[in-house]
Order: structure tokens, then C-alpha cells, then sequence
């Protein structure tokens, strides 16, 4: 039997716990945006915004996927005010007509897709059609903006920069500030980014200390979200992503101190996980600049991947962290980002819904909305909606 001093010691031991101190977290349907005192005119609503010098009419971004993004869809986005992101790692520069091999990747059974993925990526990138791409796109009438991981950025960098690319994406599944490796010589972001000729945007993060940093290092624009996309299974595989309006607010943050601190405006851009007009507001509301959107334009007709789409991760050999999704073709570009809509849960007419819930929120430019005030909401996707549900 415990004696009554070991007893009275062990009833005022206290044992710490990692989950004692879990942070909150909250993703678009947690959330909601609150009204103010104002309303506007919807038509007085100015959505333009500047990415890194390239001046947008709308804020979006097609998202550097094979399925969503080729020459002739950045075309189509910049006549309509957006701008499109070409991977440089993707089909497009592996083969001189890769829409054969884009119907295969969409015709095939979802037992094989893996295999088929990994072998249609299995050919080298060719610096040619790097170079006839970046012409293609700008032939279309567009800015030509480019993606590459961390590891091919050294080597197509400046290749893109000499044939004409505007903007340089590195972006890899979660950047970091600083990349150890033994390997091989990790990419020198701040070297990068001072010699290269055209601005260097840099994802994705959902840090803001991270984010601070790459800031610090020369990072034009730093795009968010670890993990959100619809194609995207990196938090199941890996375990890892923050939810989009917790990670976008985080960077947010560092993107408010680091202008007070040296005058230097950074956008973020919010990337993945928005489906519907109010997700794409309370992205903006959370403290987003531009917004980049990957399987709501992969819906479109002049979208490459025929109702298809998957991830940039998807085609690994040996650890997938995406797949082929099938989120089928419904109409033109044009219909899904400023309509008119022919359903009604806000997936076409992007920025009809965008603009509409800026006007009744007060909110003339995007930083207007930035200022809107966000509550925490889990109950307002369901509250009074037993009928729609039940349907």
C-alpha cells in the first residue's frame, strides 16, 4: 500500500500532453463572412489586381496542372482577365503533340491510371518545347508564366527567363526557407531570385515564419495551401496541410509585417480547396491577393484535360500524392468564371458570385474585403437547409 506522502505527491503531478495545446484551425466552412454597415453597387465593384508586374482584370490563376493549363487555354484566360501557369515539368514539354497522350491519361480505367501517369511522364522535359511554349502563349495573347519544382528551377530558370517567360514559379509541395540535403546543392533561393531577370514567385507554404523568410529572400509572390486541391491526396499520404483560411490568414500576416518592416508589398495567393464563389471571398476575406484555381477550370471546354484532372504529384513511380479526378466538362471558360451560371450552388459565375458578395459586403477593391469581418461559423453551410440536403 502508497504511503499517504506518495500519495498526496502523485495526485499533484502533472503530465503535459501535445494535444493539451492543439491551435484551432479552420477551413472555408468553418467560417463566414459578416455584414457591415455599408452595401454597393455590384457594378462598382473594381476586382483588379497586379501579380508581379502582370496587371489582371479578375484575380485568378489557372493552376500550373497538364489538365487545366496549355497555350491555348492561357490564351483564353488572359482575354478573359486571368492568367495561366504552364508546368514546365508537364506533358506539354515532354511531347510535341501531347494530346494523345492527354486522351489516354482521361480514357483510362481507374485501376491503370497510376501506371499510365507514371509512363506518360516518364519522358525527358526538352528545353525546344520550353521555348515553343512560352512563344505559343505569348502568340495567344497572354503573359507567359511558368512553374517548376525546386530541384529543375536552376536549369530551366534562365532558360525560360531568355525566351521571353514574365514570371517564375518554384513550387513544390511545401516550401520551406531553408532545404537540407546531402545529396545534392540545394536551390539558394535569395542567389536565385537576385539573378534572375523576371520575378520569382515561390510556393507553397502555410507558415507564416516560413513565409516571412522567402519573403526576405526575394520571393515576388508567395502562393499558400499545402494540400487542399480536389486532385491532391498529399494530407492523406503524408499527414500533413493547415486548413486553407488558417493557412492563407497565417501567411497573410507575414505578408502585413514584412511591408511595414521594408515597403515591399508581397501577394499571396491563395491556392486550392476554393470550388464556389464563397469560398473564393473568404479566401480574399482571409487576407488572399490573387487566387489559384486548378479542377473548377478544369471543367471547362478549352481546358486540356477533357474532364479530367489530376495533381503534379500524381505521376510518381513510387509515392503518388494525387490522382485522376473526373470533374467533367460542363461549358465554356467564360460560362465558369463570369457566367452566366445554369446551376445554382455557385460553381459557375465565379466572379458574378465574387463581385456580388463583395457588394454586399461594402467591398469596393479586394482590400476592402480583406477588412470584412470573418466569424467562426460551422453551422451556416446547414443551418435551415433540411430541405435542400434532403434532396
Amino acid at each position: 500500500m502508497l504511503d499517504q506522502t506518495a500519495s498526496r505527491s502523485a495526485s499533484r503531478r502533472v503530465f503535459r500532453s501535445k494535444v493539451d495545446n492543439l491551435r484551432p484551425t479552420y477551413g472555408f466552412e468553418d467560417v463566414s463572412l459578416a455584414p457591415g454597415t455599408d452595401t454597393i453597387e455590384p457594378a462598382d465593384v473594381d476586382l483588379r489586381q497586379t501579380l508581379a508586374g502582370i496587371d489582371l482584370a479578375i484575380p485568378i490563376l489557372a493552376a500550373a496542372m497538364d489538365a487545366v493549363v496549355d497555350p491555348a487555354m492561357a490564351g483564353r484566360m488572359a482575354a478573359l482577365g486571368g492568367l495561366a501557369v504552364l508546368n514546365l515539368e508537364g506533358l506539354q514539354t515532354r511531347y510535341d503533340e501531347p494530346a494523345a497522350v492527354l486522351a489516354r491519361i482521361a480514357a483510362a480505367p481507374d485501376e491503370d491510371v497510376q501506371e499510365v501517369l507514371s509512363g506518360a511522364y516518364a519522358e525527358p522535359v526538352r528545353e525546344d518545347l520550353i521555348a515553343r511554349r512560352i512563344g505559343e502563349i505569348h502568340g495567344a495573347g497572354s503573359k507567359a508564366a511558368v512553374a517548376a519544382t525546386p530541384a529543375a528551377a536552376r536549369r530551366f530558370g534562365p532558360f525560360s527567363a531568355e525566351h521571353g517567360a514574365d514570371l517564375f514559379l518554384v513550387q513544390s509541395q511545401v516550401s520551406s526557407a531553408r532545404h537540407l540535403a546531402t545529396g545534392y546543392d540545394p536551390l539558394s533561393l535569395a542567389d536565385f531570385t537576385r539573378f534572375m531577370p523576371i520575378p520569382v514567385a515561390v510556393g507553397n507554404t502555410t507558415n507564416s515564419e516560413a513565409a516571412f523568410a522567402l519573403m526576405e529572400q526575394g520571393a515576388a509572390a508567395v502562393f499558400v495551401g499545402v494540400g487542399p486541391g480536389a486532385a491532391c491526396t498529399t494530407r492523406e499520404v503524408l499527414g500533413i496541410g493547415v486548413p486553407q483560411v488558417t493557412a492563407i490568414s497565417d501567411v497573410a500576416a507575414a505578408r502585413d509585417a514584412y511591408l511595414a518592416e521594408t515597403g515591399r508589398y508581397v501577394p499571396v495567393v491563395a491556392d486550392g480547396g476554393m470550388r464556389r464563389g464563397g469560398e473564393l471571398a473568404k479566401a480574399i476575406a482571409a487576407g488572399a491577393d490573387v487566387l489559384m484555381l486548378g479542377s473548377p477550370l478544369a471543367r471547362a471546354e478549352e481546358a486540356p484535360g477533357r474532364g479530367t484532372n489530376w495533381g503534379m504529384a500524381a505521376p510518381s513511380p513510387t509515392l503518388p500524392r494525387g490522382t485522376r479526378i473526373r470533374v467533367g466538362t460542363i461549358g465554356s471558360l467564360e460560362r465558369i468564371l463570369l457566367g452566366p451560371a445554369g446551376v445554382s450552388d455557385g460553381s459557375e459565375n465565379l466572379i458574378g458570385a465574387l463581385r456580388q458578395s463583395m457588394a454586399a459586403l461594402g467591398a469596393r477593391t479586394i482590400k476592402d474585403l480583406q477588412r470584412v469581418e470573418m466569424v467562426f461559423a460551422p453551422a451556416v453551410a446547414s443551418e435551415g437547409k433540411a430541405w435542400q440536403r434532403s434532396r
